[in-house]
């Protein structure tokens, strides 16, 4: 059994245990009880017309989203949260042929699919190429299905593409890279369209972040970290 694929189990355990404190954990906000009686009334009366101010701020930003595979999504996941401009990162499943794989499924390597990231992301501020420049340092994209200690079809370098401006980006890309001869073999990486992204299970999502100090995170994610701090600031401004 793999570090990772141990990990991976730990943290499922972990979901499923954490499970029965959502409901508790609804009447609390940052650790305050919520108000009763009138104060309840006064926050229920005040709550919407603050959730509204909240969403059209939120509206006046138009942003788009990018799919890329890296191998092990948990360490492209900690890579782009770290850039400005993005605004969600979620790991997944996608370039299979299985509806709504499970993790277990995609481990089979039977279903097609690459364990991928989808990333939110405000082009005002980080443009579809900058992310493309982080995708190329944050990973070895000349290695066939495989990247560090993890292998198999589900950990293969993939950009998945949801519009032609993305395509021809991607495309115009690696062909720069290779006349420039920017690594040492040729890239592997495919290019094909997004047919349909599956979010990866819960306990998957912001992995490092909760789990930083556990081994695989120690030992492989917390390192790459390290390493692209520089490239990332080249790349595009962090966090």
């Amino acid at each position: 059994m793999s570090l990772r694929y141990l990990a991976a189990s730990l943290g499922l355990v972990a979901a499923l245990g954490l499970a029965g404190l959502v409901s508790a954990q609804q009447d609390t906000d940052s650790g305050r009880a919520q108000p009763k009686g009138k104060a309840a009334g006064a926050a229920r009366k005040a709550g919407p017309t603050r959730g509204k101010a909240a969403q059209s701020d939120e509206s006046k930003v138009a942003t788009e989203k990018a799919t890329f595979g890296g191998g092990c999504f948990w360490c492209q996941e900690a890579v782009f949260e770290r850039v400005r401009g993005v605004k969600s990162v979620v790991s997944g499943y996608a370039g299979g042929n299985v509806p709504n794989p499970s993790y277990e499924m995609v481990c089979t390597g039977l279903t097609g699919h690459a364990e991928v990231v989808q990333i939110e992301y405000d082009p005002a501020v980080v443009s579809f190429d900058d992310l493309l420049k982080i995708f190329w340092k944050a990973h070895d994209p000349t290695t066939l299905n495989r990247q560090g200690p993890d292998e198999g079809t589900q950990y293969r370098s993939i950009i998945l593409y949801s519009s032609e401006e993305q395509k021809k980006a991607a495309q115009k890309s690696y062909e720069q890279l290779t006349a420039a001869h920017a690594f040492p073999a040729p890239i592997v990486t495919q290019l094909v369209p997004l047919k349909k992204f599956y979010p990866a299970e819960r306990y998957h999502q912001n992995y490092y972040n909760r789990h930083r100090y556990e081994p695989y995170s120690q030992s492989e994610i917390a390192p790459k970290l390290e390493m692209l701090k520089a490239k990332l600031q080249d790349a595009a401004p962090p966090r």
